[in-house]
């Protein structure tokens, strides 16, 4: 008879921690809501999809090299990255997604004992990577709908290993201007790795908006992260990159996992590096779809936060989960934000006009029951 009880095997850190169940997918949702059509306005991709040579890319892909396993390193576009934005190759990262880049930073600075300091209300991962991993999140509530640099500060102890800053925030959309980041950066004093989160940062056309990379050259405890998901339309192929000082660098690669990075993401994600013409297309349709959901907040009477990012976040007079799921009968979905310590608000991703008619539609109808 086997002696096994899996309870004895587990660490409290990840029997205390609920793990993360995403939707189901859009096969599924349709029978469940009898609906057609679903709208996907919840997880803040690009309607306009991957820049031209990106597709190009993908259109070409010959089905007999998925039996190739890719680069290991992502030679070719770390160098592609690096040149774009004045690095030394050595200095950038990949990941399968920005997620897993998440996960090589806390490996590589983190041990029991040790926490990380971010904000209660952005985004989740850096919170769920380090409860799994046995790390204390501490969560600093958001001020004016923005990181409390001040709160961040006084979180900070001698076991602060990591502060993750997501500029600009997701879900608020609020952001640091480079003044802002550089103080901190100066608070700081390198007493612990600063991870700036640029999901959205390309979506940013402020001249104030930081240059991270050039702070990073005075301040070598400032980590970079970007991604392929958001402006460069390129969620479902999972890959995201970091740059950070060539010390650091070195130290985050003996735990960054090689060959995560799949051959067709490498390639499309190569071509895209750096599509202008692409960026100002998507920045007009955030613009244009924007603009689009403040005047339906303003003529339904809603509070409406979004400043940096393809995405906005509505207030409403019902409950957030009420509200999803007589979207979804009506085929549009949106995220409630329960899950993100926002009841009561509703993010909005910036779809395709038709998409943001059919939410605008969808949701007039769904207040006036």
């Amino acid at each position: 008879m086997s002696g096994f009880t899996i309870g004895r095997l587990v660490p409290p850190h990840v029997r205390a921690f609920e793990a993360y169940v995403p939707s189901p997918p859009d096969d599924v949702l349709l029978r469940r809501f009898g609906v057609a059509h679903l709208h996907r306005l919840n997880n803040n991709e690009n309607p306009l999809g991957p820049p031209a040579a990106a597709q190009a890319v993908l259109a070409r892909f010959r089905p007999a090299d998925a039996a190739l396993y890719p680069q290991g390193d992502g030679w070719h576009l770390r160098r592609a990255i690096a040149g774009r934005f004045g690095l030394d190759a050595g200095q950038v990262i990949l990941g399968n997604g920005a997620n897993e880049v998440i996960g090589f930073v806390i490996k590589a600075f983190c041990e029991t004992g040790d926490n990380i300091v971010t904000a209660d209300r952005t985004f989740a991962v850096y919170e769920w990577l380090a409860s799994f991993s046995g790390i204390e999140p501490r969560l600093v509530p958001l001020r004016d709908q923005g990181f409390d640099d001040a709160g961040l500060l006084r979180a900070i102890d001698a076991r602060t290993r990591v502060v993750f800053l997501c500029n600009p925030n997701n879900p608020t959309g609020s952001w640091w201007d480079h003044a802002r980041l550089e103080r901190f950066l100066d608070a700081v004093d390198g007493r612990a790795i600063v991870v700036a989160d640029e999901a959205y940062a390309e979506f940013a056309e402020h001249p104030d908006f930081p240059d991270s990379f050039a702070l990073m050259a005075r301040y070598p405890n400032l980590v970079v992260f970007r991604t392929f998901s958001k402006m460069w339309g390129m969620a479902g192929l999972r890959i995201g990159w970091m740059a950070a000082a060539p010390e650091v660098a070195a130290t985050v690669r003996k735990t960054s996992i090689s060959y995560s990075v799949n051959l067709l993401a490498l390639e499309a994600a190569r071509a895209a590096v750096w599509d202008a013409d692409h960026l100002e297309a998507t920045r007009a349709h955030v613009r244009q779809a924007r603009a689009g959901l403040a005047e339906l907040a303003a003529r339904l009477g809603l509070e409406m936060l979004g400043g940096i990012g393809n995405f906005g976040m509505l207030r409403l007079p019902i409950a957030d989960t009420v509200a999803h799921r007589r979207l979804m009968a009506r085929g549009v979905m949106a995220r409630a934000m329960t899950s993100f310590r926002y009841p009561g608000w509703l993010r909005v991703s910036f779809g395709t006009a038709p998409a943001m008619a059919a939410f605008a539609e969808a949701l007039e109808a769904v207040l006036a029951e």
